[in-house]
């Protein structure tokens, strides 16, 4: 298992590696504050933000602890957002899905389920991954319900785990899909993707 940047797709979703040339669009999208509301990282306040964000993920993408992806829609031909795997164990195969956001105007849409489709389809049957977490803020009652959704297992939680940019603590929720689990999530995934 050994996670490379990619083109991931389907007829509605575009997973393109992340680089400059999604700055522009990921800071148009990335500036409304409610989407940085449960995440650590700052909203975007300038264009300067949206690039060093960028940049981050490049480099960790470089040495090999990321792989981030703007979400594109190949209709549009625009980034709405950006998700990713990382915590990469490679010889453990196991991986996280996160990092994940989108614009406010593609949250509650089929983004995020052809985002997760495209992302557990590619670590579980292209790259052989034992295990997928997916975290969230405590919280993030949204978020929590949309992971549930798809199928994955409350495994536990961090407390005291991250800092929030207020200097509250924040709770970290921890979900996971194995290998064996993968086929139903696949199934579900698949049926959910029907109705959307």
């Amino acid at each position: 298992m050994d996670p490379k940047p990619m083109i991931l797709s389907t007829e509605r979703v575009r997973l393109e590696p992340i680089g400059p040339q999604h700055a522009r669009d990921l800071y148009e999208v990335g500036r409304d504050e409610s989407i940085w509301r449960h995440l650590t990282t700052p909203p975007f306040g300038n264009l300067e933000d949206a690039e060093n964000w960028v940049n981050m993920c490049v480099d960790r993408m470089a040495d090999g602890s990321r792989v981030q992806f703007a979400v594109v829609l190949p209709d549009r031909t625009k980034a709405v957002g950006s998700t990713g795997y990382l915590d990469i164990d490679r010889s453990n195969r196991t991986l996280e899905v996160g990092m994940t956001w989108y614009g406010v105007d593609h949250q509650r849409t089929f983004v995020n389920t052809e985002c997760k489709y495209l992302l557990l389809k590619h670590a579980f049957d292209d790259l052989g991954a034992r295990r997928v977490c997916i975290k969230t803020d405590v919280n993030n009652t949204r978020s929590r319900r949309a992971i549930e959704r798809i199928g994955g297992v409350q495994e536990g939680i961090l407390r005291n785990h991250r800092i929030n940019r207020d200097g509250s603590n924040r709770d970290s929720v921890y979900y996971g899909i194995i290998d064996s689990e993968w086929p139903k999530v696949r199934e579900n995934l698949e049926r959910m993707r029907d109705r959307e």
